[in-house]
């Protein structure tokens, strides 16, 4: 029996026309929010952070974490665990994750719903009483700035509506509820979409591939899977100092995976771009802000932390600082006191008020007694002196990231 998909843009009536669907059939509704709950289940992944991979900004930490690609493996792990699942039950699936189910899985009908923005501003008027036509513009734009991130990141297509994405793409401005649904319905029993023995084998491949990409994501990897019988195929898509010595790593881990027949590995179109493909290490701080208005001492600081595979985001003044802080959520800091506008015990204050959780490490050339007794107080984690021996402070990184990974575990 087939799976029905569901995109919509908001103010589109998808929750009406998903409940005039369950009505009209025996179909089992999975919502966006219960795929990220399993999501987050099989990765301990937090729901709320799970939920960041839909949106366009990414964390200025993401290129050293592969955060918001381990969330879309695990996305995808639970989106073909479901399919897998149901076998031949009739399921609507909801929301963004329907993207990362793969094309060649054909007993799926992929449904979009979308409307002329002037009649979504219209909806959203009548829906949400009291708002302002502004902002319900603005909240509009801002769900398809989002939608149009996710998809160019799936499919490499800016458009989320685009027609190649799916079986169907339903204009609702120009339909009623009843009428659009009863299309999906009649769609759906046309034979257009079957479940036969390839598509079995498909969603077979798609587990898989989506449980040997998260073993490797566990190990710190973003590499791109796909699966057929069993054959595994692993593609680095960024490039890589030690290539060898990378391939050698993750067939390793993907020999292990239950079900893997034989593994290769193949260089993407994206490899000989500029950027260098790193590990993500889980036994060093892997969100670490700098904050110092000394640029070229900060440079210099950044780059001999990466010789230790130390990666770092840098902030030149303290208002920079708790803007990252807000919106990016570094897990150590490493904070000099002495600088223009907020200095840096002002900043430890605010840091340890909003999120006690940010281990700060002050290294200052200027401190007194006095200003490291403040720091102390105020909860730093260290108070180191310029300059400062790197290997001194590589330690310190490392003891502030075992008491933060300690915390998580309580």
């Amino acid at each position: 029996m087939p799976v029905i998909t569901i995109f919509s843009g908001n103010f589109c009536h998808e929750d009406a026309i998903v409940k005039e669907l369950v009505k009209a059939t025996d179909y089992n509704l999975t919502s966006q929010q219960e795929i990220v709950k399993k999501a987050s289940t099989l990765s301990k992944i937090a729901e709320a952070k799970i939920t960041e991979a839909f949106m366009e900004k990414t964390s200025i930490f993401n290129k050293f974490t592969h955060e918001k690609e381990r969330s879309i493996a695990y996305l995808r792990l639970a989106i073909a665990e479901l399919i897998e699942n149901c076998g031949d039950q009739e399921v609507i699936f909801a929301g963004f994750p329907v993207h990362l189910i793969p094309r060649d899985i054909n007993h799926v009908l992929r449904t979009c719903l979308i409307a002329d923005i002037k009649y979504r501003v219209k909806t959203a008027l009548i829906e949400q009483s009291g708002q302002s036509e502004k902002n319900a513009m603005k909240f509009i734009k801002e769900h398809d700035k989002n939608s149009s991130a996710w998809v160019k990141s799936i499919f490499s297509i800016e458009d989320p509506w685009d027609i190649s994405i799916y079986d169907m793409v339903i204009p609702v401005d120009k339909t009623t509820i009843k009428d659009t649904a009863a299309l999906i319905v009649e769609k759906s029993k046309s034979g257009a979409v079957e479940y036969n023995e390839r598509s079995k084998g498909a969603v077979r491949d798609f587990h898989l591939a989506a449980v040997v990409e998260t073993a490797l994501a566990d190990e710190g990897h973003n590499i791109g899977v796909s699966a057929k019988n069993g054959a595994v195929k692993l593609t680095i898509n960024n490039n890589v100092l030690m290539l060898k010595k990378l391939e050698e790593d993750i067939k390793s881990i993907a020999q292990k995976v239950h079900g893997v027949t034989s593994v290769e590995t193949e260089i993407g179109k994206n490899f000989y771009q500029a950027d260098i493909y790193r590990k993500y290490d889980f036994e060093i701080p892997s969100k670490l802000l700098l904050v110092d208005d000394e640029r070229e001492f900060v440079q210099t600081l950044s780059e001999r932390l990466l010789l230790r595979d130390m990666t770092s985001a840098v902030a030149y003044d303290g208002e920079s600082a708790l803007s990252i802080v807000d919106e990016d959520e570094p897990e150590v800091m490493i904070l000099d006191l002495k600088m223009p506008g907020i200095d840096g015990i002002e900043v430890l204050r605010k840091v340890k008020a909003t999120k006690p959780e940010i281990e700060v490490i002050i290294l200052t050339g200027h401190g007194s007694e006095a200003d490291r007794k403040i720091c102390m107080e105020l909860g730093a984690f260290a108070y180191l002196h310029k300059p400062v021996d790197i290997d001194l402070l590589s330690q310190t990184l490392k003891q502030a990231n075992e008491k933060i990974k300690n915390n998580l575990k309580k």
